[in-house]
């Protein structure tokens, strides 16, 4: 089969399409024929050499796949058969034409949904669903603070919070992906963070008592202002750390908020705990897919062969919503 190798730690032009063998599937996996695959940022920091595969994982980058069951390893007890049409989320190994999976880690796919637009979904709705409701406890009605409106995160953290009931305020560079998040994607308070102070955004737009919940890429450079926009008992959850690692954090202003903030990551956790997540999300994310109230949005797919072409666009920061590679 053909997959995609990380030459060396570097930009795009590192990542290689090579022939090896398929994987077989071991005890509890599925094999799948790949049809298309998700780029996440995870996939930009292993290339760049800050993100490596957990251990015992594929070193093929790649986070989420769609496609077709083609074989079942021993121990399979879930009802799948051949040709049934899923998703997948995955340690490593999706930028391939075929890969094993645990089968705790599939779902099919939703009703209305074509197998390559389907590749946006798995890591996206996981990470947004198993942050907002399952660690922050999202609730109707509280205002949610996303930062990075026009993502692969955040436009399906903008379209599910929506949906569960939420306010959203958003933050976004341009001033055309702020109109987009407003227009496009319902944002009930679009904020260009190069222009605006977020922090007297969201107080204004809650009459001074901040965000209930912020889902935050950033990591350091915004853990201050994050932690002031915070209402009392709020939640700030960093999945990303786009602005650096290490900051200091004013305890005091957590205290006095009785605020928390929780760090989370999908890619290193156990298989039952995956499998839990993306229990849930078939459960209570599909519905709404299919009802076309969350759409999985694609900016642009690119061919495996392609795959260098494909992270120059994702480092470009042009993107609105996903970008795939097709097999």
């Amino acid at each position: 089969m053909k997959a995609v190798f990380i030459t060396e730690p570097g930009g795009p032009e590192v990542l290689q399409v090579r022939e090896v063998d398929a994987p077989e599937p071991g005890p509890g996996e599925l094999l799948i024929d790949v049809v298309a695959a998700g780029v996440n940022r995870a996939d930009v920091q292993q290339r760049r050499g800050f993100y490596p595969p957990p251990p015992g994982a594929s070193e093929i980058p790649g986070l989420e796949v769609s496609g077709r069951i083609a074989g079942f390893g021993p121990e399979v007890t879930r009802p799948f058969a051949v040709g049934d049409r899923v998703v997948a989320l995955l340690a490593g190994g999706g930028y391939a034409e075929k890969v094993a999976v645990p089968a705790e880690q599939v779902v099919r796919i939703p009703e209305g949904v074509d197998l390559v637009t389907a590749a946006a979904l798995p890591e996206t709705a996981a990470t947004v669903y198993s942050n907002l409701f399952m660690t922050a406890q999202l609730q109707p009605g509280e205002l949610l603070l996303i930062h990075g409106a026009t993502g692969g995160i955040g436009t399906m953290a903008v379209q599910m919070a929506k949906a569960f009931g939420a306010r959203v305020a958003a933050t976004a560079g341009t001033e055309e992906k702020v109109s987009t998040a407003r227009a496009f994607l319902g944002v009930d308070v679009a904020i260009n963070y190069r222009e605006q102070d977020f922090v007297e955004a969201v107080r204004e737009a809650s009459g001074g008592r901040g965000a209930d919940v912020i889902l935050d890429v950033v990591g350091a450079k915004y853990l201050e202002r994050n932690v002031e926009a915070l209402a009392p008992y709020g939640r700030l959850v960093v999945i990303g750390l786009q602005g650096g690692a290490k900051a200091e954090l004013n305890l005091g202003t957590l205290l006095s908020k009785r605020a928390a903030v929780i760090a989370t990551a999908l890619r290193p956790r156990p298989v039952a705990e995956k499998g839990a997540i993306m229990a849930a999300v078939k459960d209570h994310v599909w519905p709404l897919v299919t009802d076309g109230r969350i759409k999985p949005l694609v900016d642009k797919a690119f061919p495996l062969a392609q795959v260098s072409a494909a992270h120059e666009y994702f480092d470009s920061g042009e993107h609105v919503g996903k970008i795939l590679l097709t097999m």
